[in-house]
This record gives structure tokens, sequence and C-alpha cells, in this order.
């Protein structure tokens, strides 16, 4: 859909900057609670969803902790921590009720443009993942919501689950997989449109591309916020007030929060990671696999790494990608400049960030080595996907820049953190979002998290209470505790999304 100019209302309700699936969420939220709310958007760049949130950006799409290691550690006893597992798929099954309200709603028209069943599976070899990965079967379907989950050790059965994979592969190496059919394929850029589409259409929402925020601060009475906005193809500078503002820009994110000079943003930083995938260009490869496969991360790997083979659906057409292969760049945005880095760092967040840096030299060494890898080497790291592959099927693709949490730490002075993180002023006046993943996926926990802190008061109140019901009928219900919950959850959801009855 093609955004013609709008004037800029200087005293709206609400600025949301970052045109991604995390304002996009906020902004259909906020509307829903308070339909008289007056809210502007600035976005950066030319088109909505350009960064984090785009199909080629975003490193993972439906993140569900059914087939993502790392978010089931093995402990030092060797037992399993399933925590962050039952959390994520929680909180996933969440964005599923509130997909299904925007789709009942006719907000969403299609949920086949942005939703589509596949099975998630893990995938290891040698002996000690394979011992890893039976452990995390069975520590996973204890769980109701993991119980469909299969695991198998045979070269016979992993062939009719992943054809490509077994191709070619020694017939002696151990190998194992999980599978869980109920899995799904989500493509946050084109969720991020359609809701946006829709926000545009509506009174007292504007929606400004181009437009970047160059300066938060508050005003004298501290009740609203200065915003100054210059429009990128004019240059043209305007001052917006407004009483709440919503930092979802990103990687962006951390120098907006630093400008707008609130306590509780001290002493944050930034590690930013780079990416690129193998982005397969064969049709009769991407035809011969239909599946979400995830290995286990290299040694020193950040999570948000961990390798994968991903079967997509991006603008109406299947897509296959292997990766992400890590790098190290001093951008913070994948449209960002070589001076993110060094200019994120102040007098406040100097220690986490010398602290963090010389805790992870390892890291930053690994994302070094990985950056200097041969076209040879990349093949290697897919050949253990698919054991026949050629670089002739498969072309290089830059990802999204991720930008990871540093924060104070007492120990350590500061830590590296791999997740979100909501940090939010005391009055709940303004709010930004930090980190990665599991990020878009978890988008409507997130941003209920953000209503909670800065509007308390009238998520209290009936009316709220009764929005949030409508929106996301089954919120606040454990789905781990009730099997019986979590069955019907699940059917509603697949039913109204379209996906298939597994």
């Amino acid at each position: 859909m093609t955004r013609k100019a709008k004037t800029i209302n200087k005293k709206p309700d609400v600025v949301l900057i970052g045109a991604g699936i995390m304002s996009a969420t906020l902004g259909i939220m906020l509307k829903e609670f308070q339909p008289d709310l007056t809210i502007e958007v600035f976005e950066r760049l030319d088109y909505v969803a350009g960064e984090s949130s785009d199909a080629w950006n975003n490193a993972g799409t439906g993140h569900s902790a059914l087939c993502e290691l790392n978010y089931t550690p093995e402990l030092e006893d060797g037992s399993i921590d399933c925590k962050k597992a039952i959390m994520i798929d929680e909180s996933f099954e969440t964005s599923r009720q509130f997909w299904a309200f925007l789709v009942e709603k006719n907000i969403v028209q299609s949920p086949e443009s942005f939703i589509r069943s596949i099975p998630h599976m893990s995938f290891v070899w040698g002996e000690e993942n394979v011992t890893y990965l039976r452990k995390r079967h069975a520590a996973l379907t204890k769980y109701h919501p993991f119980k469909g989950m299969q695991y198998s050790e045979s070269h016979a059965k992993l062939k009719e689950w992943m054809p490509i994979v077994m191709e070619g592969r020694d017939p002696s190496q151990h190998v194992a997989a999980t599978k869980m059919d109920i899995g799904t394929d989500v493509n946050f850029g084109a969720l991020t449109r359609a809701l946006l589409d829709y926000l545009d259409g509506l009174n007292g929402v504007n929606i400004h591309l181009h437009h970047e925020v160059i300066d938060i601060e508050r005003k004298d009475d501290e009740k609203k916020w200065t915003i100054e906005v210059k429009n990128l193809n004019t240059n043209e500078e305007t001052e917006v007030e407004s009483k709440f503002v919503f930092i979802g820009a990103g990687g962006g994110s951390l120098h907006l929060l630093e400008k707008s000079d609130i306590p509780e943003g001290k002493g944050f930083g930034g590690f930013p990671v780079s990416g690129q995938w193998l982005k397969c260009i064969n049709p009769e490869v991407i035809n011969a696999h239909h599946a979400k496969v995830y290995g286990k991360a290299s040694v020193g790997a950040p999570p948000m790494s961990v390798p994968h083979l991903d079967s997509r659906m991006i603008d109406g057409e299947k897509a296959l990608l292997f990766g992400p292969y890590a790098g190290f760049s001093t951008k913070f945005l994948k449209n960002g400049s070589y001076f993110d880095l060094p200019t994120s760092i102040k007098w406040s967040n100097l220690i986490p960030m010398i602290s963090a840096g010389l805790d992870n030299i390892p890291l930053t060494k690994y994302l070094i080595h990985e950056v200097m890898q041969s076209e040879e080497a990349k093949l290697e790291a897919l050949r253990n996907f698919i054991p026949t592959a050629k670089m002739e099927d498969w072309q290089l693709e830059i990802a999204g820049q991720r930008v990871q949490v540093i924060k104070k730490d007492n120990e350590h002075g500061g830590v590296l953190e791999f997740g979100t993180e909501v940090v939010s002023a005391a009055d709940g006046s303004l709010a930004a979002l930090l980190g990665a993943s599991p990020g878009a996926s978890t988008s409507v926990s997130i941003m209920l998290n953000v209503i909670k802190k800065c509007f308390p008061e009238k998520v209290k109140s009936n009316e709220w209470q009764l929005k949030i019901k409508q929106m996301i009928p089954w919120y606040g219900c454990s789905l781990v505790d009730n099997p019986e919950l979590c069955d019907q959850v699940r059917a509603w959801t697949t039913q109204v999304l379209k996906l298939e009855n597994k």
C-alpha cells in the first residue's frame, strides 16, 4: 500500500518510533483500548518493516521453543533446564491468540499472508549431542505443550522427515532428531505491513516514513516529551510534544534511549552482531525440503547464530535459507552507520561496556573469524545439514543486524545478555525495547508488559481488562498446568489462522 505524506500532528497522545512489529503491535493494542488516542509513527527508512521485522533479516520466524536448542540448556548436573522453553512457548501461544483476534476482527484479512504450518525439527550428530537431544526430548515431553514431540535416531525415519538432510550422509554417523508437526512459519514483515496498513486508515493515526527522530527530551514540566523529527526528504525539522513515547527502533533504540536521559536508561550498552544467510536459488532443492531444522550452535557462538535450514514463505514464494553465519560490525542497524557502536559509549555505560567487552573477548574473536570465513568454509557448514550441497545452488544474503543488551552488574561491572529488555521511565511516560531474540515471536507478550508498566492504572480498570480478554481470550491462564485448555486454545487458533490440524 502506498502511503501519502501526512501532516504531522504536533501534539499527539502517543509517539511510536520505528515501523516494525513492536510498534505495529503496540499501536493496534492502544487503539483497541482507547479508540480516540492520537498516534504518530516515525520511521527513518522509506518503507515499513525494513530492519529486524523483514523476512530476509529475521534470524528466526515462529520461535516457539519447539526446536531451538539454546532455550533448553544442559545444567552442570546433566539435567535439562526447560524453564525458558516453557515461557517462550506460552508467549508464542499468546501471540497466536492475538493474531486470531486480528483475523476474526478483519484487521488482518488473510492469515495465509503471514502464517502457515510447517514442522519444527531439531537435528544433531555425534554421541554427546545425541545424548543431549534424547534427554531434552524426555524432559520437554513431560509438559503437555510438548507432548506431540517425536524422537528418532533412525536414519530411515529421519530420511522420511527431511530427505535432503539425510541424502548422501554417512550411514555410520550417529544422528538424532525431534519433530513437532504443530510448528509454524511466520512472516513478520508481512504481518507488520498488514497492521500498519490498518492503523494508517484509522482516525488519529499518522505514519511518517523517511522521518528520523534526532532528539528526545523532557518538557520543563516533566509531563510531556519533546521529540525532534527530521524529514529526510526535505531536511525540514519538526518538534512534536507527546505524553507517551515508545522507542521500538531495533538497533537504533539504544541511542534514542540515551538521548531521553532517563535515569532508568543509565548503564545500558549494546553489543552488535551481524549475520549472513546462504539463500537457495535452485527451485528443485527449495521444493525438496519442508521444515525448520535447527542444530546446535558452535562453541563460542552467540545464541541467535544457531545454524538452521529454514523453509519459509516470503512474498508468496517458497524460500530456503541456511545460517545465519554470525559476524561483527560496529553498525547497530543494517542501514546504520559504522559509528553506531563508538557513539553509543557514554560515561554512564563505560564500565559495563568495558567489563562486558573484556569478558567476551572470545566471542568477539569468534565473530571476526566468522566474518573472514571463505565461501568454502560456509559451504562446509551447510554440508553438515545437506551433505550433497553445491555452491552454485546458493548465494550469500546479508541478514539483519542484532544489538545484544549490555547492562550493569554488581559482580562483573557489566554483563552481556541475550534476550529482550524493556526499559521504562518511572512515571511510565517513555519505554524503550532493547535486545533481540526471541523478539518478534513474543511481541504480543512484550507489548502487554510495556502497557502494564506504562499504563498501570488503566490496565487495572474493568474496561481495559475486558478488552485484554477480547484480544487474548485466555490471557494469564497457564497452558502448561491445564492440558485441556492448551488443546482448546491451540484448536481455536489453528482454525482461525487456517493452519493444518495435526
